[in-house]
């Protein structure tokens, strides 16, 4: 299990906590940063306005003084209040300090300050430092526009610093919060994500080996639960599809062994059986016979079946279906009338649908053989061909066993049989109906079963009706 849920390198969950990694990173240091400089900003444009202030009105008073000296630089700083300052120093033209009043501050001033300050420009330094806001500035003297000095002026905020490194320190504090809780959510999520993707993998291994009756289990309603549930229905419709195809070759192998068995069986009693009379012969020679057009039918029905589930691409053309029923009962009219079962026809003309002519014949000669194959003596089949504006409709009807209703669901498999023991005698191989279904299908129609009341069963087969552009006609 520990190798399962182990991170590799490139492996999804790798990849998964590489990005939240990054993601939480970047939006770490946005937390760390942008509140502490904002707050350090703050501080320094409020510290420059108060210095700008406050070293104007002192400038201009110094600079009212006939002779600034020690005595009447302090009545001004007396006079002026001025409070709060670690070092406040007053430099004549020269750079030479004529006032210098330090409240224990080491500050060194820097020479190239006081040479722009002496120049007419004012210079503001702030930084935040261990021990607070160290804030300094220096300003131009002038008396009547001649510069006759430069005031220094320089403060220790220690309790601002303090403030903004508290912040810094909860905000620090906070991150390390909502770092280790969003791991530890992310971890757990990230868990349930890879296990149902991991589930997933193992379900199509175990599919991709065969086994078509493997279920995924899911939950949720997310959308990997949502896929889990899509993989469970393509499983179960490839299940359906195996049991259908092991069934399809059962089946074709049992119908295809009864014949093979019986013309082995008869050929095997005339090798066998040296005296045996002509006209016995002629009987088991025509039996042989006999089985092999059943299996020549079966092998071409099987075909046909083959060539609708290729989906070979075939080009449609206009089809008179009145035309190819017509053609399909001079074949019929014999087998009807070896069974006593009358036909009787209503085929409107004009009725023209986009298909081929193999597959309306294959769709019409199977629904009216099997209409008289399991019909009663003296019974009838009744075949109605009509058209609308947008559809045209052929019916067969027949005066037969029928079909059960619980039953009509069923017919259009392959090899089924309502009746097994009688469609054997009738010489059926149970997969007239499914080409007649697949056909249908295959040219955009539609086919129903019902009963004819009292007796005997009801196919109709509807088909889209062509445009005049579409047929040419």
């Amino acid at each position: 299990m520990q190798t399962k849920w182990k991170i590799r390198p490139g492996s999804l969950r790798f990849q998964l906590f590489s990005f939240l990694g990054a993601l939480l990173l970047i939006l770490l240091l946005l937390l760390n940063i942008y509140p502490y400089v904002s707050a350090r900003d703050a501080v320094y444009q409020e510290k420059h306005r108060a210095m700008q202030s406050q070293g104007s009105t002192l400038s201009s008073a110094i600079a009212g003084l006939d002779r600034p000296d020690r005595e009447s630089i302090s009545e001004i700083l007396r006079l002026l209040d001025m409070q709060g300052y670690d070092r406040l120093t007053v430099y004549d033209v020269s750079g030479m300090q004529v006032y210098d009043h330090r409240e224990g501050g080491t500050q060194s001033i820097s020479g190239e300050d006081i040479g722009l300050a002496l120049s007419g420009k004012t210079v503001f330094r702030s930084a935040l430092k261990e021990d607070g806001f160290s804030t300094s500035y220096i300003i131009p003297v002038s008396t009547k526009g001649v510069i006759t000095g430069a005031l220094y002026l320089h403060e220790t905020d220690a309790e601002r610093g303090k403030i903004i490194s508290d912040l810094q320190n909860q905000i620090r504090t906070v991150s390390i919060v909502i770092t280790v809780a969003t791991l530890a959510v992310a971890g757990l999520y990230l868990s349930v994500v890879i296990h149902k993707l991991q589930s997933l993998s193992d379900s199509m291994r175990i599919v991709a080996g065969g086994d078509y009756s493997h279920r995924m289990v899911t939950w949720g309603k997310d959308e990997l639960s949502e896929l889990g549930n899509e993989f469970n229905m393509l499983t179960e419709r490839l299940d359906d599809t195996e049991r259908q195809r092991r069934r399809f070759v059962s089946d074709a192998s049992h119908e295809l062994k009864t014949p093979l068995a019986s013309i082995r069986l008869l050929s095997d009693s005339i090798v066998q059986n040296e005296g045996m009379d002509m006209e016995t012969v002629r009987e088991f020679v025509n039996d042989i016979g006999s089985e092999a057009e059943r299996l020549q039918r079966t092998t071409e029905k099987l075909l046909d079946l083959s060539r609708l589930d290729d989906d070979v691409h075939v080009m449609p053309e206009p089809v008179d279906v009145k035309q190819v029923a017509v053609d399909a009962l001079v074949l019929l009219r014999p087998l009807a009338d070896e069974r006593n079962v009358r036909i009787r026809c209503e085929l409107e003309e004009g009725c023209v649908i986009m298909a081929t002519v193999d597959d309306v014949f294959h769709i019409i000669f199977n629904l009216m053989e099997n209409a008289i194959k399991y019909n009663v003596p003296e019974g009838s089949v009744h075949l109605e061909l009509h058209g609308t504006e947008d559809e045209v409709q052929f019916t067969v009807t027949d005066t037969g066993i029928g079909i059960p209703e619980n039953e009509s669901y069923n017919i259009f498999g392959r090899f089924y049989r309502v009746d097994k023991a009688r469609s054997r005698e009738a010489g059926g191989s149970g997969l007239g109906l499914s080409i007649v279904h697949d056909a249908v299908k295959a040219h955009g129609g539609s086919i129903i079963v019902g009963q004819n009341k009292p007796q005997g069963s009801v196919f109709s087969v509807t088909f889209p009706r062509p445009s005049a552009d579409e047929t040419g006609i």
